[in-house]
């Protein structure tokens, strides 16, 4: 009787550990996913981006009236953008319409291009005015969101202009073990219409989703998982408790048959 009962112990362990283990692993069945294709992302230039644009030139002085500076105390972001001489130079608010306002080439239309493709259509307009004219593009407020069953939920600030899900999730200390990582909720702005997709990172399947890199300005949400759903009801040790006599109950089912 004894030996029965242990056998059955172990059998819910066992099972109850595999469970487990299918809800909090990442890329399952990766070795069955096609890899090996370059991936080139580049995100889409958005109203209310913030952009540093420089020009250079072989000729300096060429380039100096579309370079506008402007003078502040200094500060972080001052020694970031101008080697810490309290100098910065001017940044352009893409409006709701997708324009820029130029030094001398006036209104340009920006937003919904990549960031080379913008920097090819300011080259292309400078041309007329300076010869092989340089230009460097910066997203200054490149952010992400990150939200709920999180070590560290926050707002935060992307300086490669590329981040992944699973870096945004890295940076935010990882989910908490009461997070669903089956359904994480990514909520992202598409032409001015808010769009939302759920994406399951327990399946590797999801590295080849649109959704595996994140825009600017994307927010990332991990819902509580249902652990959490029912411990917040009615506390997590009756939580605990209701879970070890389930499995009491069961035991002694399976030894009365």
């Amino acid at each position: 009787m004894i030996k029965r009962i242990f056998c059955l112990l172990c059998l819910a362990v066992f099972l109850f550990s595999c469970q487990s283990k299918k809800k909090l692993v990442y890329f399952q069945g990766i070795e069955n996913v096609k890899g090996g294709e370059k991936v080139d992302f580049e995100p889409l230039l958005q109203s209310d981006d913030l952009l540093l644009i420089i020009i250079s030139s072989p000729v300096p002085e060429a380039a100096v009236p579309y370079n506008l500076i402007t003078y502040s105390a200094s500060s972080l972001e001052d020694q970031d953008r101008s080697g810490g001489s309290g100098v910065r130079y001017q940044t352009y608010l893409i409006d709701k319409d997708g324009n820029i306002e130029f030094p001398i080439l006036g209104q340009i239309k920006v937003g919904g291009l990549t960031k080379s493709q913008a920097v090819d259509k300011i080259k292309t307009a400078l041309k007329k005015y300076i010869t092989s004219p340089i230009v460097n593009l910066r997203i200054v407020n490149y952010k992400i969101s990150v939200m709920g069953e999180v070590v560290r939920p926050g707002l935060y600030t992307v300086q490669t202009e590329r981040i992944t899900l699973p870096e945004a999730l890295s940076q935010a200390g990882d989910l908490t073990i009461y997070g669903d990582r089956k359904e994480i909720l990514i909520i992202r702005d598409v032409d001015g219409v808010k769009t939302h997709h759920f994406v399951d990172i327990t399946s590797a399947d999801f590295i080849n989703s649109p959704f595996y890199y994140l825009d600017q300005n994307d927010v990332v949400y991990v819902k509580p998982n249902q652990t959490k759903v029912n411990s917040s009801v009615v506390g997590p040790n009756v939580t605990v408790g209701i879970s070890a006599i389930s499995l009491l109950i069961t035991i002694i089912a399976l030894i009365a048959r």
